[in-house]
């Protein structure tokens, strides 16, 4: 039998042989996102050049629908070899036996740990990691550089700068009505994110305790929760469902700031006017915080025999750091690799800089149902500007909410 081998590519994980009498044909699956289908054919061409005997199929769904459609395969007895989770759904996946453990005599857990950045672990039960990520994500503050210049103001630096930047780049109508935002309001979007992982610590609390239950119910989750819905009722610098999506008003130029990850790197390069990024603002203390996340890859549950391999020798290319680089210039998502991240150039660089800067001090959600506790926190908002409940009352039913969650999950 023949054996067909990954040439030339120096992973820090070792790469496997595999043997096989004919070609083997595996399946990749992933959501819909142009930039990242774009790396990942990419990475399937590279790959499938160096691996003759292996053919991969990739296969996306609309976002919406992706996590349904795993498990409809999975039921009906199918499903990927290789597959793309968040890593807020691991438990998701590994209780609905979606995915299988990653063998450590393939993946070694001391070479994972001592070669990804920390956060990693975030895929690891028990004994055992379920998934690697090629790249993770962090957040940070774009700026429309025409639409500051225009108001005569700078990035800003803190809380109190990203108030008075806001004020001086809303623009608004005879009646008041916002016509281009100071800053996009969408906590669907990466705003429950800078909510939960930020402002509540930069207002002294915590989202969760050490044993990981909801602790936001206090001063420092209303204040928080108070200074991002007074964005709309009490400076009217943004506005909840504004172009629909904080994102699309930003690349229309209607927005003068906007909070978001790594990945909308490759899809706002090709926004009509110049941009740039700066670290999410400080509070008055100089506290800064962060949310730090990826999604992995996993072996799906039902990949056994030449495809497990096969497999196997995919996860293990696409971990790997020509991938990284492949993935970072393509999607603009950093590196998982410490090594391939932070080079001189890329802390240096203007764009990718920041996002580094905020892996440095970046935390990373325990989720049991992502989708789920995502929800609460979108509820929590509309209930105080749509429906007028008050911060406390809002913040409590979310609270009580969350913990319901987070205990099913459990369980």
């Amino acid at each position: 039998m023949r054996k067909a081998y990954v040439a030339g590519l120096a992973a820090g994980i070792s790469f496997i042989a595999m043997g096989a009498a004919q070609a083997v044909e595996i399946e990749y699956w992933q959501y819909v996102f142009d930039s990242r289908v774009q790396a990942m054919d990419q990475l399937i061409e590279k790959f499938e050049a160096a691996n003759p005997d292996i053919t991969v199929k990739q296969t996306t769904f609309p976002y919406a629908d992706y996590q349904t459609r795993v498990v409809a395969a999975k039921v009906a007895g199918q499903g990927p070899d290789v597959v793309q989770l968040f890593y807020g759904w691991t438990d998701q996946f590994v209780n609905g036996g979606l995915i299988q453990p990653l063998d450590p005599a393939v993946f070694p857990h001391a070479e994972i740990e001592s070669e990804f950045f920390p956060i990693v672990s975030a895929m690891k039960r028990g004994d055992d990691y379920y998934g690697l990520p090629t790249a993770v994500r962090s957040l940070a503050l774009f700026y429309n550089k025409a639409l500051l210049d225009e108001a005569g103001v700078q990035p800003p630096n803190t809380l109190d700068e990203l108030l008075a930047v806001a004020e001086a780049t809303t623009k608004r109508d005879g009646s008041g009505n916002i016509t281009s935002a100071g800053i996009t309001m969408d906590m669907a979007g990466q705003d429950h994110h800078w909510w939960r992982e930020v402002l509540i610590r930069q207002n002294g609390g915590v989202p969760y305790d050490a044993e990981g239950n909801v602790a936001y119910n206090d001063a420092a989750g209303a204040a928080a929760l108070k200074f991002y819905t007074d964005l709309q009722t009490e400076k009217n610098v943004g506005l909840v469902g504004f172009m629909d999506e904080g994102q699309a008003a930003f690349r229309a130029g209607l927005a003068a700031l906007t909070i978001d990850g790594t990945f909308r790197l490759g899809a706002f390069a090709d926004n009509p006017f110049e941009w740039g990024v700066v670290e999410l603002p400080a509070d008055a203390n100089g506290l800064r915080s962060n949310y730090s996340s990826y999604f992995a890859n996993g072996i799906g549950a039902t990949a056994q025999g030449e495809e497990l391999v096969a497999a196997q020798k995919f996860l293990q290319y696409i971990s790997s750091p020509e991938a990284m680089e492949i993935w970072l210039n393509t999607v603009g998502e950093l590196p998982a690799r410490r090594e391939v991240a932070l080079t001189e150039a890329n802390l240096a660089d203007p764009i990718r800089g920041p996002f580094l800067k905020g892996l440095e001090y970046a935390q990373t959600t325990q989720f049991y149902d992502e989708a789920a506790q995502r929800q609460t926190a979108i509820d929590m908002v509309n209930r105080v500007l749509l429906e007028g409940q008050s911060i406390e009352d809002s913040i409590a039913q979310a609270a009580a909410a969350e913990q319901a969650i987070i205990d099913q999950g459990r369980q």
